[in-house]
């Protein structure tokens, strides 16, 4: 017993491509599954030792409540022993919302919420004074103090800034005894009907008192003024005879001077998800559409009969060119007049509409209108909000930019939201800080508090610091607590994961993850390793799927699983600690200890000697950077995590490459110029955002190959003489396929409050296909055959057929040989979807003049993946092309042609162009952090 609460125990794995393992795992160790993309490391991990401790959770629920959940399979494994409660923290951004941020995430923004609600001061957002709370004994002593001798009125507000005739309520004060109100600055006597305009906006105080403020009349004082609060509703005014004067008092927060007054504070008064907080124009997103003219007429050369207004196109005999026609008409002007003379304010008029009755011909000459025209902004805004079919708010939004909200400038609150302070700055202030910054700030707030709130906020800047300080140990502190977390990558929602589990303080967990140090430079590295060792510290246990040498080296117990992948793999081939691995022979020893290596070119590219040249980039912490980038070249972007790489390229170059060669939509973010785009015929973006988000979607139908393979089938003998056509082999229409999924191969069980379940056709038993369509076979293998063989199999199967046999080469150049061809697009990692778009396009004819853009394409590669990518990449720039990655792996870096060094630092203290040139040059110039690491390398 106690032997197995020392390890954990595992007989008999075969999930997947695992070949009925064993192996002993010790807890409360930092422990390294490593290997080959595909050898297995995923289904040890995740698909045995995360389905079994979730598995094992369920079944602790009720009866009563696993009939909602329904029963987890079991994994296929004899034995686990040993296991303690799991927790997996995958590589996937944490939410595709906009109201989820790094701030809401790891709670540090609802503390900080907290924090203003018990201890911010307001000020009024029109004088920018300090708001006063009084009591009501303190009212009537600031009144004796204030007009001891002085003749006033006592005033409880009733009405502020509204219209209406206020007949009924005149009338209602009279039978209670009042026979003055104050009325828009007037004293006025309470006749009977009296009554207001009912358009204009009015000011209404009934006079509860008057009387000459004296010290033995504080009785009297006291009672007039408990009767003014509760019928101002906690609010009163103080009017002096002489002065006209008029000052406002109130239990609630209370501008002195305008008596504007707030809510009392409540943390969700400062929430950008609560309808309390939310700012009322872009309801918390911090952002709005607007359209933009030069969308809706792009050539003010053109008449509106010729097209000019881009939404209504050429002109036709309909309503809406009749309006228009009408309201020119009117002023002189005709359809074929073209834009840039017409008047400024007509075409105002026509964009946002008109109050003016047009009389509209129907056409027919018999009958004609009168209306008032909407105006194309007014109809196309319409649209988008309305609840109209997704492809026409796709055509409304596509006239239209996101701006920052005009109403709270981003800030996503309400005004009075805003304005409540501590040192100085708002909560939208402190959250757009760095959270180096920001640790900064709340660690001196302290200092700038009374004793009273010091008391109060203690345990909740404790809560703080701590959260805030766990992302600067996973290597986050450039990010801001703002930042939207679908801007997240995947490696960096990994980490902020990491951080709030060490926040929480668990203990005797298992904790899974997935290449945490994806995205984080080198000199981040053993931060990330100091963070999963406190983990283990607190007497966790911690398992981590990676392939990082330093954190292979570091881990307490190394697997490695090999040797090869897919098929091929499966197996335990070494294990121990990192210097017992570094002893053994497997690819991955091999790596460690320099046996194998990826080496260093003789030679650097020189390119074509044409380039592009960025000005100006100020996106995001971009400095106003000028950048070129050499053609025909290796080009690698590296830098420090958020150092402004993914600003500079994702978000700067490629929209601007694409705008200018496809007419792409996506707006650049700030820059001044660029030139030598006529250098380039095509840009081509390789991410890893997946191939398809349904399991319809595969390595097969990405890269077309399996329109190759359905056209062979439908050649066979058989479907000739059956009389099927290609649409007979496609799953995706019927006829050919099983209509029980669908051809789908798997059955979609609708979890609600859940991800959806997918289980196995039990009609075709996953192989997608009716029994007549499986019938036709080609040396002996149907279509469905085909499809689970891996692509190593079927690129010897298809070797004698050049079209299918040219696009699996490629497919296993990039090292995914091991994956299945009709491997569900759902259970691919964004490394693998990354890699198989980038033999979707090898196997392309290129110009040898394209500029291909890639997002860290080693995520999830071995050395030896790593290897056979470089291999793939050279052949590409050896063809003309140009490649750039955005890249933290040394190994590609070393091997680049041309380095641009981003950095210094992340956050505030990057986005400056640290050093450029060759990886020699890079570090003989010696400036940033990537030249220092890169050192080693060159050796």
């Amino acid at each position: 017993m106690l032997e197995d609460q020392a390890q954990i125990e595992v007989r008999g794995a075969r999930v997947h491509n695992l070949k009925n393992i064993d192996v002993i795992i010790p807890r409360n160790k930092l422990v390294v599954i490593t290997g080959l993309s595909g050898s297995g490391k995923s289904s040890l991990a995740f698909d045995t030792l995360y389905a079994e401790g979730q598995r094992r959770y369920i079944e602790t629920f009720s009866a009563y409540a696993r009939q909602f959940l329904g029963t987890m399979e079991r994994p296929d494994v004899d034995q686990i022993n040993g296991l303690s409660p799991v927790i997996s923290i995958e590589q996937k951004t944490i939410s595709k919302s906009p109201r989820s941020t790094v701030g809401t995430i790891t709670e540090i923004y609802d503390f900080l919420r907290l924090l203003y609600a018990r201890v911010g001061n307001a000020y009024s957002y029109e004088t920018g004074e300090k708001m006063v709370q009084y009591s009501e004994d303190q009212i009537v002593d600031l009144i004796i103090e204030s007009y001891k001798g002085e003749k006033i009125s006592i005033l409880a507000p009733l009405v502020r800034g509204r219209k209406g005739h206020y007949r009924e309520l005149f009338e209602q004060i009279a039978k209670q005894g009042y026979i003055r109100a104050r009325i828009d600055g007037e004293i006025t006597e309470l006749v009977p009907n009296l009554k207001l305009d009912r358009y204009k906006i009015h000011d209404i105080e009934v006079v509860i008192d008057r009387l000459e403020v004296r010290e033995d009349d504080k009785e009297r004082l006291r009672q007039s003024v408990a009767t003014a609060m509760e019928m101002g509703k906690g609010a009163l005014m103080i009017h002096q005879f002489d002065s006209e004067k008029v000052r406002h008092f109130s239990k609630n927060l209370m501008c002195p001077t305008t008596g504007i007054s707030y809510p009392e504070p409540e943390p969700n008064l400062f929430s950008f998800n609560s309808p309390y907080g939310v700012c009322s124009r872009c309801n918390g997103i911090g952002v709005v559409s607007e359209i933009d003219k030069d969308k809706l007429i792009p050539d003010d050369k053109k008449s509106i009969h010729k097209g000019a207004l881009v939404p209504l196109g050429t002109y036709k005999n309909n309503w809406v060119f009749g309006q228009i026609d009408a309201l020119l008409q009117k002023y002189d002007f005709k359809l074929t007049t073209p834009i840039k003379e017409i008047d400024d304010e007509l075409i105002d008029k026509i964009l946002h509409g008109t109050d003016e009755t047009l009389k509209v011909n129907t056409g027919s000459g018999a009958n004609e209108f009168s209306v008032q025209f909407e105006g194309i902004v007014n109809f196309i805004a319409r649209q988008a909000d309305e609840n109209s079919s997704a492809p026409i708010q796709r055509w409304a939004k596509s006239f239209m930019n996101q701006v920052v909200c005009p109403k709270c400038d981003g800030a996503r609150l309400r005004k009075e939201a805003l304005f409540f302070k501590l040192d100085g700055k708002n909560i939208a202030q402190v959250s757009s800080m760095g959270i180096d910054s920001f640790d900064a700030w709340i660690n001196n707030l302290s200092a700038t508090l009374t004793k009273r709130q010091e008391r109060i906020a203690r345990d909740i800047l404790k809560e703080i610091t701590s959260r805030s300080g766990f992302l600067t140990d996973v290597g986050l502190d450039y990010l801001s607590l703002n930042r939207s977390a679908k801007t997240l990558s995947g490696g960096e929602a990994q980490r902020i994961r990491l951080a709030t589990q060490i926040g929480s303080q668990l203990v005797g967990v298992l904790y899974i993850l997935d290449e945490p140090s994806i995205g984080l430079h080198q000199r981040d590295n053993n931060k990330l390793i100091d963070s999963l060792k406190a983990l283990r510290d607190i007497g966790n246990s911690v398992i981590v799927v990676e392939h990082d040498k330093e954190m292979i080296l570091a881990a307490d117990h190394v697997i490695d699983i090999g040797p090869f992948a897919g098929v091929h793999g499966g197996e335990i081939v070494a294990q121990g600690t990192g210097a017992e691995i570094e002893k053994m022979h497997s690819l991955t020893a091999d790596y460690l200890t320099g046996a194998k290596e990826i080496a260093v070119p003789k030679k650097r590219r020189k390119g074509n000697g044409k380039k592009i040249t960025l000005k100006g980039a100020q996106g995001h912490n971009l400095k106003d950077v000028n950048v070129d980038f050499p053609l025909g070249k290796f080009i690698c972007v590296t830098g420090v995590s958020g150092s402004g790489k993914s600003t500079l390229i994702n978000q700067t170059l490629y929209p601007l490459l694409n705008a200018e060669i496809y007419n792409g939509v996506k707006e650049p973010l700030p820059y001044k110029s660029i030139t030598g785009l006529e250098n380039i015929d095509k840009v081509i973006e390789i991410d890893q955002s997946p191939i398809g988000r349904t399991p319809r979607s595969n390595p097969a139908t990405y890269t077309g190959l399996f329109t190759h393979v359905r056209t062979l089938f439908a050649e066979m003998p058989e479907a000739k003489i059956r009389g099927y056509k290609i649409g007979r082999f496609s799953f995706n229409t019927s006829g050919g396929r099983c209509e029980t999924c669908k051809g789908a191969g798997l059955r979609t069980i609708e979890m609600n409050f859940m991800p959806d379940v997918y289980v196995e056709c039990e009609t075709c038993q996953g192989k997608r296909y009716n029994r007549e369509t499986l019938e036709v076979r080609f040396k002996g293998n149907s279509i469905s055959d085909v499809l689970n063989m891996t692509i190593n199999q079927a690129a010897a199967f298809f070797s004698e057929i050049p079209k299918i046999a040219m696009k699996l080469d490629t497919l296993v150049d990039v090292g995914l040989g091991y994956l299945t061809l009709g491997q569900q697009s759902t259970t691919l990692s964004g490394g693998e979807a990354q890699r198989i778009k980038l033999a979707s396009e090898l196997s392309k004819k290129d110009t040898g003049s394209t500029f291909y853009i890639m997002d860290e394409p080693t995520t999830g590669l071995h050395f030896e993946d790593v290897s056979m990518l470089i291999d793939v990449l050279n052949r590409l720039v050896d063809n003309g092309n140009t490649v750039l990655v955005v890249e933290h792996n040394l190994d590609i870096i070393k091997v680049a042609d041309y380095i641009i060094d981003i950095g210094p630092e992340g956050g505030d203290a990057g986005g400056y162009v640290v050093a450029k040139g060759t990886p020699e040059q890079i570090v003989k110039q010696n400036k940033g952090y990537t030249a220092k690491y890169l050192k080693e390398e060159l050796k």
